[in-house]
């Protein structure tokens, strides 16, 4: 019961990695905020309560900066502060390639992606720190780490995330607020739905995630897990880093290039 009575905000808890975490938050005596722009949210809150657990469900925008203080305020009124911040909400933006992405799509990825970690980073910090200690956790990626896990607006994002994450848990000097981020590698998501589905029906599960070490895809539930760790006091020494949870992927990255001017087949 790592969490026991302690205040937490998932950000994209409507599936995935944040439905995930916002499931094993609660099982471990958290009283979760599920945050999510879809109805998804409603339905995590009430596998919550079944469960016996504590939690809220909310409909944000994530890089909306008044929707955020929304979900930071139900959190401090409903729960009486904020513990942890789990900013996990994200969009895929799509595979298209730096010359076929337009502005439009490279900023709404941007504005997803990297300025809804920002606008959680600057609402929760200040409540969390007035607790005494207590930690926040950002979803990246490995397409963050380097080339060759995602599109370029995509990988930019979650770069920026990363950064994001480290500059972060250095201007929380003396605040007792712990910042770091996970990167995850390929999981089943809703996000991923479509690749997974494929393999499924096409008899290619063998194929996915081959390129890893492990040469399979991951469950959110083992991203989940990490990102409780790096929120709870097991990992109190553990600040300002970007965690791989990827496999083995990224100690390579191997992939096919797409030569410039050539389109990929």
């Amino acid at each position: 019961m790592r969490f026991e009575n302690k205040s937490i905000i998932v950000t994209g808890a409507g599936s995935g990695i944040g439905r995930a975490a916002a499931l094993l938050f609660a099982a471990e005596g958290g009283h979760v905020i599920v945050a999510d722009r879809t109805e998804g949210a409603d339905e995590t809150a009430h596998l919550i309560a079944e469960a016996g657990g504590t939690a809220k469900a909310i409909r944000i925008d994530v890089g909306v900066e008044e929707d955020v203080i929304r979900a930071v305020t139900l959190a401090c009124d409903s729960f009486g502060g904020l513990d942890v911040m789990f900013a996990n909400a994200g969009i895929s933006g799509g595979m298209a390639n730096l010359f076929d992405t337009d502005v439009a799509l490279i900023t709404e990825v941007l504005r997803v992606n990297l300025i809804g970690p920002f606008l959680a980073i600057k609402h929760a910090a200040p409540r969390i720190a007035e607790r005494g200690k207590g930690a926040i956790v950002l979803t990246a990626s490995v397409a963050g780490i380097r080339s060759g896990a995602g599109s370029p607006a995509y990988s930019a994002s979650k770069a920026g995330v990363i950064n994001l994450a480290a500059v972060s848990a250095q201007q929380l000097t003396g605040s007792n607020v712990r910042v770091n981020a996970i990167c995850p590698g390929l999981t089943e998501t809703g996000m991923t739905k479509p690749v997974f589905d494929y393999a499924r029906e096409a008899n290619k599960m063998d194929r996915v995630g081959r390129l890893n070490p492990l040469q399979r895809g991951a469950q959110p539930e083992e991203l989940a897990k990490v990102a409780l760790f790096l929120a709870s006091d097991d990992a109190s020494y553990v600040n300002g880093q970007a965690i791989a949870v990827d496999g083995g992927l990224s100690s390579s990255h191997p992939v096919t290039r797409q030569e410039y001017g050539r389109t990929a087949a």
